[in-house]
């Protein structure tokens, strides 16, 4: 109810006493109140007066002043109607509700800042009839509306009760209504003033009251206030039960605040203890930290735990090494990148030899960072055999740009939380991997090398290769959501780069997110230069050797190469290398020096007879045997393909653990040469007369692939025709029923594959020219290439 007169709501604030009348049966007197059919009206914009009710009004607009100021001169007799908009400011007649309340001046009172201030008491009910004029102030015809007959019933005497009853409890439920409030109400006894008295002071808006305006039948007027009145309890019980629920949750907190400071106190006075006096360092450690609002405020939620927990207890640890975890996080901060290009490729060239396509893409990244200052950091995968320094090179590149470097080896990761972190609730939690090597490098912006992406497992316990899609997705890992932390942090600076060694094996959707860099094998040339500058120094330093005279020449490295190594990269170079220089140690030990070059027959003493050979391509020269080029996850390599006619009945056998496509190739070869017999100078009956065997040596090796199909079909038709194939001549592609040569992939670790074994001449489908022409042409010295379109050109070329 409105507490402005009598109950007022509980947000206001008030210092008076509802105004009533001194004489509540003023209205038997009013009945001989001679009241003009023309009067001022007095629009007011918040409220409705009733009769006997006494309001003050503040009067601001200059008709109303004008109205009020006539009306006191005279009668003192004015119609006070509501607004039906309390917004409009300079409202017009329409603006106006039809029945109001004529009431009379009791007080008129000039105010020190120029306005006016009115008492006015209601006197009866009016309805306007006529509208007579709008200047200087609104002024109107009225009609009298009938007076309130009170009804003798019992059921009215109830009502008039209720409303009492429900207007007290209303009142008890106030905390800021005066008590008097209640005792003035109870003593009301005209039953018309009681109504008209709560219905002024209702709490409602200003329809409902207009409404209780409106009503003629006294009853029918009850029967409504007691609604509204019922209503209002309800809210009112409702806000006092949220009140008194807030007190005691309040005085909850004091009282534990209260205890915490004493038990403080109690502390300090005997010394502090070491659990004060680590939180004290936290919070020295936080107040340095450049980290973000979300990060700043669950550190006080954390800090404020601790300080109210006991160390014994369980959860102690785990929120302490929450908050160990969030101090230790390098947030926002970052090592500064050199961007000095010309220093950046001299070091990745003093490092590391050859590989001029990552090289360059290094740089590219370098100068774009420093002519835009900010950019995502690309993703990148290093592809290639193993060996050829795919991890290495990502130190080198840390060093380059600046970077702290940091690995993270992922083959045979099969956990989930490795990647994303446990729940902290668990025992034995941990953060991920990757914010632990964040933690480790105290930097936001390392280089982190995802060190055989292409060997992550997966189990029960989750895919880790699903969760790194939002660690290597530049979209998303600027929010980076690790379980443990349980906050965002920011990866999008981080230079991530993954090494594999076959494509095949990650996951498609992470592979899209991958910039996918070829590093092919290494040439006999480049390993001989990777040798000279960084294998024999290391291994001479490893064995004690840096200061002996002792060097290899060019002819040694490479007998080394060709006789003692069949691979892609330089591993078993080096441990071959490793070989030489330890006996090169012994010798030196024992006789207290050593050769200044070693030999060519020197080799052999210390490593053996040679592992490989190149005079098996002359030993195999016969009809039916074929040599292929093959890739495989290590490199390239060559293999074998023999074919062989026995009597039978046409059937073709195939033999040395081959694949599904492998054999389609075979059968596909088989197909072409019966159609083209004739081409060939083959008898058509012959194949019907004669079983064929075709075997892959190596039979313990898995082979499969579409490449091998050119090689089967000269093998094939060395076999039928009796002719030879050319010595040292290899072959790798694709072929089609209809006789042409598709192509294939792999094409620099097949040549180099080929011309470590010593192959002479290539026969290549003629749209993989422009991959041989990515070579270095200096590493294929001393090889011919044969490109061709059709079948009939590979066996034209092929056969003696």
């Amino acid at each position: 109810m409105n507490k402005s007169t009598f109950l007022m709501k509980a947000e206001d604030d008030t210092d008076f006493l509802p105004i009533i009348p001194i004489h509540e049966n003023d209205t038997e007197q009013d009945k001989n109140l001679v009241i003009p059919d023309i009067l001022p009206l007095l629009p007011l914009r918040n409220t409705v007066l009733f009769p006997g009710v006494v309001i003050p009004i503040t009067v601001g607009r200059d008709k109303s002043i004008k109205a009020v100021n006539e009306a006191y001169k005279h009668d003192k007799l004015i119609g006070v109607l509501a607004q039906k908009d309390a917004t409009i400011e300079e409202p017009a007649i329409k603006d106006l509700c039809d029945i109001g309340t004529v009431a009379r001046i009791v007080k008129l009172i000039k105010m020190p800042d120029g306005g006016t201030t009115i008492i006015i008491q209601g006197k009866k009910r009016f309805q306007m009839s006529d509208f007579i004029e709008e200047e200087p102030y609104f002024k109107a015809s009225i009609r009298l509306l009938p007076e309130d007959e009170i009804p003798e019933e019992q059921s009215f005497e109830a009502y008039i009760s209720s409303i009492k009853d429900l207007a007290g409890q209303i009142i008890q439920l106030s905390p800021n209504m005066p008590t008097e409030a209640s005792i003035i109400l109870r003593n009301i006894e005209n039953p018309s003033f009681l109504i008209n008295f709560v219905s002024s002071n209702l709490n409602s808006d200003l329809a409902e009251k207009q409404s209780l305006l409106e009503i003629d039948d006294i009853k029918l007027r009850a029967e409504r206030l007691i609604e509204l009145l019922q209503r209002e309890l309800q809210f009112a019980e409702l806000k006092n039960k949220v009140t008194t629920k807030t007190r005691t949750e309040l005085d909850k907190q004091q009282r534990e605040y209260f205890l915490q400071q004493q038990l403080k106190s109690i502390k300090e006075e005997l010394g502090g203890d070491n659990n004060e006096r680590e939180l004290n360092e936290m919070r020295k450690k936080a107040e340095a930290k450049k980290w973000p609002e979300a990060a700043k405020n669950m550190f006080q939620t954390g800090i404020a735990k601790l300080e109210r927990m006991h160390p014994s207890t369980p959860d102690y640890s785990v929120v302490y090494n929450h908050l160990d975890l969030m101090l230790d996080l390098p947030w926002e901060e970052y090592s500064k990148d050199n961007y000095d290009l010309k220093n950046a490729k001299k070091v990745l060239d003093l490092d590391h030899y050859g590989m001029k396509k990552i090289k360059e893409r290094i740089l590219e990244y370098l100068a774009v960072l420093k002519l835009k200052g900010d950019m995502k950091s690309p993703i990148l995968c290093f592809v290639g055999p193993p060996g050829i320094g795919k991890t290495s090179l990502g130190r080198s590149i840390a060093h380059a740009i600046g970077r702290k470097y940091v690995r993270l080896s992922l083959g045979g990761l099969h956990d989930e939380s490795e990647i994303r972190g446990h729940r902290k609730t668990y025992i034995g939690a941990m953060p991920g991997r990757i914010l632990q090597n964040i933690r480790k490098v105290k930097s936001s912006n390392p280089v982190m090398i995802l060190d055989e992406i292409d060997k992550i497992g997966n189990d029960f316990r989750g895919d880790p290769s699903s969760a790194l899609l939002e660690v290597l997705d530049p979209e998303q890992n600027n929010t980076f959501y690790d379980n443990y932390l349980e906050l965002e942090y920011d990866l999008s600076k981080v230079l991530f780069i993954a090494t594999a060694n076959n494509l095949q094996n990650i996951q498609p959707a992470l592979r899209d997110r991958l910039e996918i860099i070829d590093l092919g094998g290494y040439a006999i040339e480049e390993k001989v230069e990777i040798a000279k500058r960084h294998l024999v120094p290391k291994q001479k330093e490893a064995h004690g050797l840096a200061k002996v005279n002792m060097k290899l020449s060019d002819s040694v490295l490479e007998k080394v190469i060709e006789s003692y190594t069949r691979e892609s990269g330089v591993r078993e170079l080096d441990r071959q290398l490793a070989s030489i220089m330890r006996n090169q140690a012994k010798e030196y030990a024992l006789k207290g020096k050593v050769k200044s070059n070693v030999s060519q027959q020197d080799l052999e003493k210390i490593l053996g007879t040679p592992r490989y050979s190149n005079d098996i391509y002359k030993t195999v020269n016969m009809p039916g045997v074929t040599v292929g080029l093959a890739w495989t996850y290590v490199g390239g390599d060559i293999l074998f393909i023999e074919t062989i006619l026995s009597d039978g009945k046409g059937e073709l056998k195939l033999t040395g653990n081959l694949g599904n496509v492998m054999k389609e190739s075979a059968t596909t070869a088989l197909s072409y040469l019966q159609a083209n017999a004739k081409k060939f100078g083959i008898q058509a009956d012959v194949f019907s007369k004669k079983s064929i065997h075709i075997h892959v040596p190596e039979g313990a090796v898995p082979k499969d692939g579409p490449s091998a199909g050119i090689t089967m079909l000269t093998s094939l038709a060395s076999a039928f025709t009796g002719r030879k194939v050319r010595p040292y001549l290899a072959m790798t592609g694709e072929i089609t029923l209809r006789g042409l040569v598709l192509p294939v992939g792999g094409i620099k670790e097949k040549v180099l594959a080929a011309k470590r074994a010593g192959i002479k001449e290539i026969i290549l489908c003629a749209q993989n020219e422009k991959d041989v022409n990515e070579i270095d042409g200096e590493f294929i010295k001393g090889i011919e290439f044969h490109y061709v379109k059709t079948m009939n050109q590979v066996v034209e070329l092929a056969l003696q």
